[in-house]
């Protein structure tokens, strides 16, 4: 199922009180779980695999919050003062924010360095349930091989100017320090949450090494979903999604979020469909059977939220789905070597001004039109067999009798 979905601004406070700068991707619709996405190191909110695979996850009914760590993109502070400690804490501080406005993360997704960073806080934020590293080094000490031609300069002066992807960083003491003083994988051993590690064995900045030291550092339940020939940043949109999907199909086992609503009502009785609105909508209903879930709603045009199909075109889907299913039943009965069935619907209101069966006056009627192909190695003659059967569907027959609707009013 794919969602609508909608990107809000979400901004957040840190512990020294700067505002950091976030973007919540989530559905229109009720949120099945909620997120939070770590980007990799010197990155911001805005890269294509943060901003891609969120989304994806948004159409997947997962709510995802990517966000600038401190003094990097729209976030406010000072770069220099941070290191992975402090990325951490804006990790909590995120979390806590989502929790107070909306509802509490179930889900932490972290890629490279980012990756690093929501490992570590999977061990001290205690109700989040999954984690999910992407392309993500196993020591934090890994990251300082980007400017290690400035490590000298950095010991020695306290501070240097570092290159990094054409932009120019000031790296101080204290950040080095604070990698080597962090041991990513001590504590990872003794959480009892769900990991997800994923990693192209083909990664020419961070090793697979260092997926299979992750792995092997955590109890079980833990998986491993191989990228392949996926590259580092995660730069094509077809390898986001594709990440975004494992990550939705992995999640499912390990949290609540199903497709169905867990509110769903109870069937009783001769009951076979309960439809019922959503609380501030202003057309959208969902419909429930003993096993499904579906969603009416309206266009945008006429102010609904467009979530579902409107309920004329639920009524011509049953139309079509009956007559192709009854064709189809059909010709498997008859031997016929029948393919594919096609059926096209539309609805309208005719005006007969001499109309036959009014009987007071002219009057418009529901006109419904179907367009049927049929396709398969079948004689003319069997074609013509299988068309007739169309219009003897229970939909179809239902349509055109008498109907009797009791409508009753429920306590």
């Amino acid at each position: 199922m794919r969602y609508k979905t909608e990107s809000i601004q979400f901004s957040f406070e840190n512990n020294a009180g700067e505002t950091l700068s976030g973007r919540l991707e989530k559905p229109k619709t009720e949120v099945r779980a909620y997120a939070l996405f770590a980007h990799c190191f010197t990155c911001t909110k805005n890269i294509s695999a943060a901003t891609r695979i969120s989304r994806k996850l948004s159409e997947l009914g997962i709510a995802v919050l990517r966000f600038d760590f401190t003094g990097l993109g729209n976030s406010d502070g000072d770069f220099a003062n941070t290191n992975f400690s402090s990325n951490v804490e804006d990790l909590i501080c995120a979390y806590q924010a989502l929790e107070k406005s909306f509802e509490a993360p179930k889900i932490l997704i972290g890629h490279s360095f980012g990756g690093a960073a929501v490992l570590k806080a999977s061990t001290v934020i205690d109700d989040v349930k999954a984690v999910v590293s992407i392309a993500a080094p196993s020591d934090t000490s890994h990251v300082a091989h980007l400017f290690k031609k400035n490590i000298d300069e950095i010991k020695s002066e306290g501070e240097a100017c570092v290159l990094l992807e054409g932009r120019e960083f000031l790296i101080k003491k204290q950040f080095i320090d604070d990698l080597n003083e962090n041991d990513l994988l001590n504590g990872l051993k003794d959480s009892k949450k769900s990991y997800l590690i994923m990693h192209s064995p083909f990664d020419n900045i961070v090793s697979i090494d260092h997926a299979g030291n992750i792995f092997k550092s955590l109890k079980h339940p833990k998986s491993f979903i191989s990228l392949d020939n996926i590259d580092h940043l995660v730069s094509k949109k077809e390898d986001a999604d594709y990440i975004g999907e494992q990550i939705n199909a992995w999640a499912k086992r390990y949290l609540d979020i199903n497709e169905v609503s867990h509110n769903k009502p109870k069937l009783e009785g001769d009951t076979q469909i309960i439809v019922e609105s959503r609380e501030g909508k202003l057309f959208t209903n969902n419909i429930y059977s003993e096993n499904h879930t579906l969603i009416a709603d309206e266009p945008e045009s006429v102010k609904g939220d467009d979530l579902g199909m409107s309920p004329y075109e639920l009524l011509l889907s049953s139309l079509g789905a009956c007559t192709s299913m009854t064709m189809g039943m059909y010709a498997r009965r008859k031997g016929f070597n029948l393919k594919s069935v096609k059926v096209e619907l539309s609805h309208k209101k005719d005006h007969f001004d001499d109309c036959k069966t009014c009987n007071d006056g002219p009057k418009k009627l529901d006109h419904i039109i179907k367009k049927i192909s049929i396709d398969g190695d079948l004689s003319k003659e069997q074609k013509e067999k299988i068309y007739n059967i169309a219009e003897k569907c229970p939909v179809n027959r239902t349509l055109m009798s008498e109907i009797i609707i009791d409508s009753k009013l429920m306590d």
